[in-house]
């Protein structure tokens, strides 16, 4: 780094979009800012950074200079465990996340989403009902801009976060003001030495910061929630959602009614008016209405962004009909947890389209589903023995496919009018496509060419 400048110094760990909106960010506050990234910069990357005139380095990391850091932000797929950061620690330095950096330049109010699965879906819809309701607010988190970016060149009054357990590791004054916690299922479990407690911890740190005022809303159906609840010292109000009992100030189901109340001031819909369907989908739209309450949005507005909302790509996507057997892609579901969602919303008899890189899946959990829901197996991927010995004695039907072509002329020859082909593969995609959305989109465009 320069010595010549009294200006603090930030090490930013990763070139990628969080990593280049905290180096602006950083720049603008003041920093001496050093980008360092292990991998290849992208192009439009380079040209942002050469633009704000910020130094950096690719394929490397020059362990000398970022130890000379006064802090460093590090991007949320480098493990603690790195030996980078291991020295980093070693020598006192603090090492933050994006979020806990942008976090000190702002005074909106936050909005955290987090849980193992739901919150991309969840921070969507919320961000969809704040601005249908025309409050000037910013999406970020792992989705959307970065927020270091948005702090840099936006002036927002809120931000709807989705937060991943990776980020909240780095976050340790950041005030939540709205915090949701959906669920908690073992994931990621390498990165927290294989206890499922540390990966629980981490999912709580969203509430560290809360005061009084604030708002802790979460899942009183979640065991593990629930289990954990008293031992983690909260300080904000406590907003359960809950589709099995009632509960007072927060939301639960009433047979076919979504009820959100909040202050004695309840509002109902029917869950058949709901954009996004499924058990699951319940609590997503119970969590952004209450969000929504919360700030006092209009029922009318809540009602109709509940109704009108378009989930994103990859997730539960309606793809088409072919001559009455509808096409769902689902590739985002990348572990057991999310295919168990989708194969618990289906309500047609199933073909389904599992399969690719297993991160040590137990599918134990879906046999259940899979006796009552799934007509035919495709496994899409290189090695899908431990698919066909989970379900061999369910399922009479198994077949192999090693692209996605074959998949869907295969699915589309099992399935018959009325039938639904859904994509779930409850495992990552590197065996034969580049990511999810590689896989999705090939998985659309194979269909379409039926």
């Amino acid at each position: 780094m320069k010595t010549t400048s009294n200006k603090k110094r930030l090490v930013v760990l990763g070139a990628g979009e969080s990593g280049v909106g905290t180096a602006v960010l950083g720049v603008k506050m003041g920093f001496d800012v050093f980008v360092s990234d292990q991998g290849s910069i992208k192009e439009k990357y380079k040209k942002e950074l050469l633009s704000h005139q910020i130094e950096f380095e690719e394929n490397q990391h020059t362990s000398k200079r970022i130890l000379t850091a006064d802090e460093v932000v590090k991007s949320p797929g480098i493990p603690d465990k790195a030996e980078l950061v291991q020295a980093l620690l070693k020598k006192g330095k603090p090492v933050l996340s994006e979020i806990e950096f942008a976090a000190r330049y702002t005074h909106a109010t936050l909005i955290g989403i987090t849980g193992t699965n739901g919150k991309t879906t969840t921070t969507l819809l919320t961000y969809h009902i704040l601005t249908k309701a025309g409050l000037n607010v910013g999406l970020a988190g792992n989705v959307g801009k970065s927020f270091a970016r948005q702090v840099a060149e936006s002036n927002f009054d809120y931000y709807v976060l989705e937060l991943s357990s990776f980020q909240l590791d780095g976050m340790f004054k950041t005030r939540i003001n709205l915090a949701v916690l959906l669920n908690i299922t073992p994931d990621h479990l390498d990165r927290y030495e294989y206890e499922l407690q540390n990966y629980v911890d981490s999912k709580f740190r969203i509430t560290q910061n809360q005061l009084q005022q604030d708002v802790f809303i979460y899942c009183k159906d979640d065991a593990i929630i629930q289990s954990n609840l008293a031992s983690q010292k909260i300080t904000a109000q406590l907003i359960p959602i809950s589709i099995y009992e009632k509960v007072e100030n927060g939301a639960y189901l009433n047979e076919t009614e979504l009820i959100l109340d909040i202050n004695n001031k309840p509002f109902s819909m029917s869950i058949h008016s709901l954009a996004l369907q499924g058990k699951h989908n319940i609590y997503n739209s119970m969590a952004a209405g209450i969000v929504a309450k919360v700030l006092d949005i209009r029922n009318e507005i809540v009602r109709e962004s509940l109704a009108d909302f378009e989930n994103i790509e990859h997730r539960l996507e309606f793809v088409t009909k072919v001559h009455g057997i509808e096409f769902i892609n689902d590739s985002k579901a990348t572990n057991v947890n999310s295919t168990w969602y989708a194969l618990e919303s289906m309500t047609n008899p199933t073909v389904w389209i599992v399969g690719g890189v297993d991160k040590g899946n137990d599918y134990s959990m879906l046999r259940e589903l899979v006796k009552d829901k799934v007509k035919a197996i495709v496994c899409l991927g290189k090695e899908n023995e431990k698919i066909h010995n989970a379900f061999a004695d369910l399922v009479e039907i198994i077949v192999d496919a090693h692209s996605s072509e074959e998949a869907v002329k295969r699915s589309y020859k099992l399935a018959k009018k009325g039938d639904t082909v859904l994509l779930s593969p409850a495992c990552s995609s590197f065996d034969l496509f580049e990511n999810y959305e590689d896989r999705g989109r090939q998985f659309k465009r194979d269909v379409k060419s039926l």
